[in-house]
């Protein structure tokens, strides 16, 4: 067993699951740190797609009685039935373009460069939305209907670009088109479920020619420790959001973004394929 290799996991699953459901892009912290690490072969950026299966069941145990609720509900219940259609529609945009899109947003975007830069432009504009009269129509997230569902869905799609944060782009808008903070947090929690079920099982498929039993170890230790940094992260965010708005998450995205480009420009960290 190589302890390296496995202790880059570890700290890539605690990356991930840290990071997942806040507003800060968990890829493209990925990127960054398995650069850092000279974790980016192949194989690798497979492990990272798949160790979010670990950081979203994390989210099924926390919310496991609404979710078992919802299941036994459908056909018979009003509220599971609107539910399970709002996540369908909010689910098809990002899952469309990515399905035609992701080999070559892999190939152009998945990159320090990329990352950095989203990371800021993404603070911006959280900065600027957080500073808007928030006009709530949605107080709870089964109030939600389907243009809502539909308007939160073509959001995600921005989170297609490593660096930008597929919570963010949920969160935030789901705060422009007239969710409450915590409607719109919670909607976010939801639709990661299908939307990482379905490009965590279509990259390690379509990887699979790549992937060793030797991996195996390396994949169980992210995604156990993706699994329960998560669910720290979740809880914490829900109590956060309580009292707070994402004002610290755009600052904290715009100077990590800025030193990243820094760092880059200057010498002082070699990150890959910066001009």
């Amino acid at each position: 067993m190589d302890f390296i290799l496995i202790f880059k996991a570890l700290i890539l699953g605690i990356v991930e699951g840290l990071t997942e459901f806040l507003p800060v892009s968990s890829t493209g912290h990925l990127i960054l740190v398995g650069d850092l690490l000279d974790f980016n072969s192949d194989r690798e950026k497979v492990f990272m797609i798949a160790i979010q299966l670990g950081a979203i069941l994390a989210v099924c145990w926390e919310y496991r009685k609404k979710i078992t609720g919802i299941v036994v509900g459908i056909g018979s219940d009003k509220t599971a039935n609107r539910f399970v259609l709002n996540l369908l529609i909010a689910f098809l945009p990002a899952a469309i373009l990515g399905l035609l899109f992701i080999d070559v947003i892999k190939q152009y975007l998945f990159n320090p460069l990329s990352v950095a830069t989203a990371l800021v432009i993404g603070g911006i504009v959280i900065l600027w939305a957080e500073r808007r009269d928030h006009v709530i129509e949605v107080e709870q997230v089964d109030n939600m209907d389907w243009k809502h569902a539909l308007k939160v869905g073509c959001a995600q799609c921005l989170a297609l670009i490593p660096g930008t944060s597929r919570s963010g782009a949920t969160i935030i808008g789901g705060l422009l088109f007239g969710l409450s903070r915590k409607a719109a947090t919670e909607f976010s929690f939801f639709l990661a479920i299908p939307i990482m079920f379905a490009a965590t099982f279509y990259d390690v498929y379509k990887n699979r020619a790549i992937l060793e039993f030797d991996d195996i170890g390396m994949f169980a230790v992210g995604f156990v420790a993706a699994f329960f940094s998560a669910l720290i992260a979740v809880r914490g965010l829900i109590r956060f959001i309580s009292n707070h708005d994402f004002t610290i998450f755009a600052w904290y995205r715009i100077v990590f973004g800025c030193v990243i480009l820094l760092t880059a420009y200057t010498g002082v960290v070699e990150w890959s394929e910066f001009p």
